[in-house]
């Protein structure tokens, strides 16, 4: 069984981040869990040119299997309609898991 990791991108909407922080702290993250996905890290981009994402979170899944019910998951589809509320630019896909930064 290979672990992999789920990474996601965006860049959290003009004026929604108090609200965005209150949502990933609350729902996402808890959301996330019940759908078998770890947060593993986060990145949150205070200075740059603005090519790339504003954050990029990895959360960890034990097998393909694993994340292939959770993304295909009504639960998903939901939380990523959620999400969009707060953000713009939402990328996500599934590597393999490395300990060393991943893109």
């Amino acid at each position: 069984m290979a672990k992999l990791k789920l990474m996601m991108t965006w860049d959290i909407l003009p004026g929604r981040e108090e609200d965005y922080f209150e949502f990933h702290i609350q729902k996402f993250v808890p959301a996330l869990e019940t759908l078998g996905l770890n947060l593993h890290e986060a990145w949150l981009t205070v200075y740059g040119d603005g090519d790339q994402p504003r954050l990029v979170v990895e959360a960890t899944i034990d097998s393909v299997a694993a994340a292939n019910k959770a993304l295909d998951s009504d639960e998903w589809q939901q939380l990523h309609l959620q999400i969009s509320d707060f953000v713009e630019n939402f990328a996500y896909k599934v590597i393999p898991f490395r300990t060393r930064w991943q893109m």
